[in-house]
């Protein structure tokens, strides 16, 4: 088995050097461990230290694209060295290294495809109280849409097998643990948790400016991929939201029409359900037109699938013949 530890960076010269030192060297039933960084438009000499440090392989952006967009790039280089298991950390340190282990270890038995680090937020000193039921509420709404039972949706600490890293498909341009748990439980991958530990904070967080920012960014990730991923349901449900008054402004009107003879006065009821009948009528139209389209991306990503896999299994190949190469000159 072949892991490859891949470490998104934007500016990290400083952290950099205690995260590769505690990355393992070798783990019970790996023949091969490398790590990979993706440099996301670093101004400082985060690659210098990297190949200090002895990463083996570096991706680099011209600017800085993100978070998403790193890690994305990241599972890509990864499947095409021909990784069996492909590890995410955080460059800052955040995750202890030692865990990885753990990490993988369901993996290796067969046991999930993704599998994500469950840090224990309600012990984090530096994560505020106001924090802390953020992550809590924000896994709850995760869990709920994606119909997994991960803990600890905004983790970045995880790995996945070559087959789920295959699948993996980011859209949105800020943060790529939402999304993709939505993903993998819509694909019906076997996805689980344990139990990591953290590190001291090295330094702030510069994914968001705030903790309402984030609320409102993570929020907006999270209808996007259920209005991908379910779009049948979004649309049905919130059609339901507006046909349920509008019927009850009828049922209004028709009380006072037959209470009192007349339904003078109370036509604006009438006027409102039309209203809103009509606009959950337009609601369940746009669900299908979007369930359709959902059917018609579902084949766009197997074609995807197919074509990240054929060249996969050529990476997968020469790798091979390298190692047996390498084994013969040994020998």
């Amino acid at each position: 088995m072949f892991v490859i530890i891949q470490i998104p960076c934007y500016n990290e010269e400083t952290t950099l050097p205690a995260t590769v030192a505690a990355l393992p060297k070798d783990i019970s039933g790996i023949e091969q461990i490398e790590y990979l960084i993706i440099n996301d438009g670093s101004r400082d000499k985060t690659v210098e230290v990297a190949r200090t440090c002895g990463v083996h392989h570096i991706v680099s952006f011209k600017r800085n694209r993100g978070l998403a967009a790193g890690f994305a790039a990241g599972i890509d280089a990864c499947l095409r060295l021909g990784a069996d298991i492909i590890v995410n950390t955080d460059a800052d340190n955040q995750y202890n290294g030692a865990d990885i282990e753990k990490l993988i270890r369901p993996i290796l038995d067969g046991n999930a495809d993704i599998v994500i680090g469950e840090r224990p937020i309600d012990d984090t000193q530096h994560f505020s109280s106001t924090k802390k039921r953020l992550q809590r509420f924000g896994s709850l709404v995760v869990r709920v849409a994606s119909g997994t039972s991960v803990p600890d949706a905004p983790s970045g600490f995880r790995a996945y097998s070559r087959e789920a890293a295959l699948r993996v498909n980011i859209i949105n341009q800020y943060t790529y643990t939402l999304e993709t748990i939505i993903q993998a439980g819509h694909s019906k991958m076997a996805i689980s948790s344990v139990p990591i530990r953290t590190n001291p904070e090295t330094r702030k967080s510069r994914l968001f400016k705030s903790i309402w920012a984030y609320v409102w960014r993570s929020a907006s990730v999270i209808l996007r991929a259920l209005l991908m991923y379910r779009p049948l349901k979004f649309f049905s449900v919130l059609g339901i939201l507006l046909f349920i008054p509008g019927v009850a402004f009828v049922i209004r009107f028709l009380l006072w029409y037959f209470i009192n003879g007349t339904g003078e006065g109370h036509v604006q009821s009438l006027v409102m359900a039309t209203m809103l009948i009509v606009l959950a009528v337009q609601c369940f139209i746009a669900g299908l037109q979007a369930d359709i389209t959902a059917a018609n991306r579902k084949l766009l990503e197997e074609i995807q699938y197919r074509e990240r896999r054929r060249d996969a299994d050529e990476a997968l190949t020469k790798r091979t013949i390298e190692n047996e190469a390498d084994d013969v000159l040994t020998h």
